[in-house]
Parts: structure tokens; sequence; C-alpha cells
């Protein structure tokens, strides 16, 4: 994560500052976590996937696609996730749908 937070920091305009939304995964809180000064973290609060439509998308893409194999490689496994992601990719409908939150409607 320290690694993926330095790459991400690379990518902030000079003088300007990000902040990361994240779920409370673990390595997402690691004391040991590299925080670049560029970047700050917040994190949802925990049980809380409605306010992370990422989750299901990860859901759906695990449901239809990748759930219920044996991959015999790990090249196989990253040939199945990117066939994964360029079905779900082709269908952007889907993508919003899945997102989607009535509740966000309401304001």
């Amino acid at each position: 994560m320290s690694l993926h937070l330095a790459e991400i920091a690379t990518q902030v305009a000079p003088g300007k500052h990000a902040i990361l939304l994240l779920d409370q995964a673990g390595w997402h809180l690691s004391s040991r976590l590299i925080i670049p000064p560029n970047i700050s973290l917040l994190s949802l609060p925990a049980k809380c996937p409605e306010l992370n439509p990422q989750e299901n998308i990860w859901q759906f893409m695990r449901d239809n696609w990748l759930s219920n194999r044996v991959f015999k490689s790990y090249k196989d496994i990253l040939d199945h996730c990117c066939y994964a992601w360029n079905k779900l990719i082709e269908q952007p409908w889907r993508i919003m749908a899945i997102g989607m939150r009535d509740w966000t409607n309401r304001f």
C-alpha cells in the first residue's frame, strides 16, 4: 500500500493535495503505512458498503466471471481478471446501475 500511495503521489499536481477515500481494510490502516505529504487518507465508516459502490462492482465481477474457478497459474488469474474487467467496461450502463444509490437522489 505504501508503494501504491507513493505512485499516486507522483500524479498529484505540484502544490496540490489529494484525499483518498478508503475502506477500513487492515493495509489501509497500518501504522507502518508511509503516507506521502501530498496525500491525506479518509476512512469510510466500518461495514458501510453502501458508501463504497466499488465493493458492489467487485462483487458483480466475482459473481459473474471470477467465482467458482480453479486457476492454473498467476497468468491465468490475470487473464481472467482482464477478461472480467473488459466485459464490464463494455457495459457502462451496468456500472451506473450497480453504483446507483437511491438515497443519493433524495437531496
